[in-house]
């Protein structure tokens, strides 16, 4: 069963019970008018009679409405999503009400018709129709449908407009339709776009890459078996896989919640070309989430403020998803906070912050990449749950590189001494890689897949010739 059906099922059986609890409140309403001092009792008795109020009319309160457990719910991404922020039954009928014009457009006229609309307002439920005409939902409308007229409960359910509270917090509603002068319960409940698209088609659709998302998606079809790495570096990924297998556990079977943030936070520091990025990618599969390598030239601006806008835009989509996220040459952004000597460095100072908060926050992985550790900030380093230093590889691990870069249909001419080349010549996995690609063109080239000494030495200077040195 995909996420798409099994999130079908699970709100067919939520928007049943959202139905029972819209015929409850129509139900208190309609009998409240009913007592209205000059109506008949037997107009009362009618609306008791009526069949679609049958399951409800002996109802005491909303207490007596059922709601469906989250055990009772086909595992799905709705399912997991209110298990994991455990949704009051308020909170659910916001959560269910936002996204009701998504999932059953014609439902809310439907029951604005049975609350006896005039004039495309109703005055009970506060809905209010869209310039496309369709009639949507707002707080007022959750306040009437949670607690009715009841002034103390409606008070009480306030809470939910709290800027601290969950749904702003990772971005689950937006707060964007408060208009100055109106009253602040007659705002829009509008979920935010990651939120619909994982409640309604179970699961957030990847961004492109823009200047809303600076970021892209990097992948590998390489494995693990093709990432050489240093004794210390490779039991040091085995640490983090380790965590990332038992972070579950960690938290719920030992009760380490309440001490241990669910989020993961990785440096990884280096030389260029040692195995940072292609780590970085192995997790992903690893976790079969999604890895974003952090476009910071995008991020980073000039103008006071723009950072912090760009930073939330990234975090904001990654924020339901789980999705890796990777800066690399991350020195940029995360090096250490300069001393205070103009406004500039004080708002420079702030986006550190603000990003330091946001990682802090974030529930899912936040790797981070620099050629040397000393170079980011110690604030960040405290939040670090692992450290991982990527060494440049030596002559032992420099054979493996180029046995496993070296492809299966080129062969080596009787000249070629790879153990003599890893013994002599310090090179990166991606010089490697780069010297190997050069040499297979060269030997397309000529129609000779054979590989030769003097091949290799060429590619081998081509490639140091890049950084400045020479064989």
């Amino acid at each position: 069963m995909t996420s798409a059906e099994a999130n079908a099922l699970a709100i067919e059986s939520e928007l049943m019970w959202l139905n029972t609890l819209f015929l409850y409140r129509e139900y208190e309403w309609k009998k409240m008018r009913a007592q209205i001092p000059g109506l008949s009792e037997q107009h009362l008795n009618e609306l008791k009679a009526e069949p679609r109020f049958k399951e409800v009319a002996d109802f005491e309160s909303i207490e007596n409405l059922q709601v469906p457990g989250c055990t009772e719910i086909i595992d799905s991404p709705y399912a997991r999503f209110v298990s994991h922020y455990s949704c009051t039954v308020a909170e659910r009928s916001a959560l269910l009400l936002s996204l009701l014009p998504h999932w059953m457009p014609g439902a809310l006229e439907q029951y604005a018709l049975n609350f006896r609309v005039a004039e495309g307002i109703c005055p009970e439920i506060s809905l209010v129709k869209s310039e496309s005409g369709a009639l949507l939902p707002t707080w007022s409308t959750l306040l009437f449908l949670v607690s009715g007229t009841n002034l103390l409960q409606r008070s009480q359910l306030l809470y939910l407009l709290d800027p601290d509270h969950y749904f702003y917090q990772y971005h689950i509603l937006n707060r964007a339709s408060y208009k100055k002068g109106m009253p602040f319960t007659g705002a829009l409940l509008v979920p935010e776009q990651e939120t619909m698209e994982l409640l309604t088609v179970g699961v957030v659709q990847k961004p492109q890459y823009n200047t809303d998302f600076p970021a892209r998606e990097i992948t590998t079809e390489m494995s693990w078996d093709d990432l050489v790495l240093a004794p210390g570096t490779k039991r040091q990924v085995e640490e983090v896989k380790v965590w990332l297998r038992q972070r579950t556990k960690l938290h719920s079977e030992l009760g380490m919640s309440k001490r241990v943030r669910p989020g993961y936070k990785i440096l990884f520091y280096g030389s260029p070309g040692t195995g940072k990025t292609l780590t970085a990618c192995l997790l992903g599969q690893f976790t079969e989430k999604h890895v974003f390598r952090i476009d910071l030239s995008m991020i980073v601006s000039k103008y006071i403020g723009e950072t912090e806008k760009n930073l939330a835009k990234v975090f904001d989509k990654a924020e339901h998803s789980g999705w890796i996220l990777f800066f690399d040459e991350a020195d940029a952004l995360f090096g250490s906070r300069t001393k205070v000597s103009n406004s500039h460095d004080r708002y420079a100072n702030q986006e550190v912050s603000y990003l330091l908060q946001r990682i802090e926050d974030y529930k899912g992985i936040v790797i981070l990449a620099s050629n040397m550790k000393g170079n980011i900030d110690d604030a960040f380093m405290r939040r670090f749950s692992s450290v991982v230093h990527f060494s440049f590889p030596k002559s032992e691990e420099r054979l493996q590189l180029w046995r496993r870069a070296m492809p299966e249909k080129l062969s080596m001419a009787q000249d070629v001494d790879m153990k003599k080349l890893a013994d002599r010549y310090e090179m990166s996995g991606a010089n490697i890689t780069n010297i190997v690609a050069w040499c297979a063109l060269m030997a397309l080239e000529k129609g000779d897949l054979m590989v030769t000494d003097a091949m290799l030495r060429d590619g081998m200077a081509r490639e140091l010739a890049k950084e400045g040195r020479t064989l």
